[in-house]
């Protein structure tokens, strides 16, 4: 076991010119000190979501291998500075974490998406193909219908539900849909993602002007999938509820040189239902 990293520890600012704007943007950089690659890990869209809460049960495999592990909030989310986003949420995380990677100096990273994460991992990758080494795609890389599903997913339309009246009844039906199985879901988990979703109101207030202004967040890029060039690891849960598996088929399709692992009794956050599989896959998937 290497070093180990709390939250608080790994806490760090740095603001980002967005348009007119200058955002105050928060992540958390897990960094051992090794010299080795960068790994930048991209959250969902769920009220309360934040790189940390989405990821802690991944970082200290990454770590422990010697990769800097750096943790964005995007603009809306957790400590970073709210935002309405009247276009391509997508491109404004890409812009963001191109902003980032600037900054620190960082010429190449690999990049971990999940959900909202995912697209906007595409989104970076499409516009700045030299900053990109590797893809890690989980439940969500392009927007679209799926052909399977009705639209929006029943689970698209419980965050919904959540964001306009956050309470701990509808977190609890949103969580019951987002985890294939929620008996591993605490109360003192329920709690804390409340507690966070409630900090930020701002948050949640300005997510519901963006989705009213905008309600295509996440564009279909479907047509530009080929042009990724990236050797790309695709994720999926069999039993998503809220992007269904044939987004990832999509995503297989089109990236050129990609590869797509379901997990089976597995809802939208495999990187924490599966977390001990998941890890030694993108272990495995970075380091060969």
């Amino acid at each position: 076991m290497g070093q180990e990293f709390t939250e608080s520890s790994t806490s760090r600012f740095i603001r980002i010119r967005e348009g007119d704007e200058e955002l105050n943007i928060h992540y958390n950089d897990c960094d051992p000190k090794t010299g080795g690659e960068t790994v930048v890990m991209l959250h969902g869209s769920g009220p309360g979501a934040s790189g940390w809460a989405n990821f802690n049960r991944n970082i200290t495999p990454l770590t422990d291998a010697g990769f800097r592990v750096i943790l964005l909030d995007c603009p809306g989310w957790s400590k970073s500075d709210t935002i309405v986003c009247t276009g391509s949420r997508s491109e404004l995380n890409g812009r963001i974490l191109k902003g980032l990677v600037d900054q620190l100096g960082i010429g190449t990273v690999h990049v971990i998406g999940n959900s909202m994460g995912g697209h906007s991992a595409v989104a970076f990758a499409l516009a700045n193909p030299a900053n990109v080494g590797k893809l890690i795609l989980m439940g969500g890389g392009t927007g679209g219908v799926s052909s399977f599903v009705p639209m929006p997913t029943e689970g698209i339309k419980l965050i919904g539900a959540l964001y306009r009246d956050p309470t701990i009844e509808n977190l609890k039906r949103m969580m019951a849909v987002f985890v294939y199985d929620a008996s591993e879901l605490t109360e003192q988990l329920y709690q804390t993602r409340l507690d966070n979703m409630l900090a930020r109101r701002d948050h949640l207030e300005n997510f519901v002007k963006s989705t009213t202004a905008n309600p295509r967040q996440f564009p279909d890029v479907g047509h530009r999938l080929g042009e990724i060039a990236a050797e790309t690891l695709i994720i999926w849960g069999r039993n998503d509820r809220f992007v269904s598996l044939d987004v990832g088929l999509r995503l297989v399709a089109g990236i050129q040189n990609s590869e797509l692992h379901v997990f089976n009794n597995c809802g939208h956050w495999a990187q924490w239902e599966h977390h001990g599989k998941f890890n030694r896959l993108v272990l495995d998937f970075l380091t060969h």
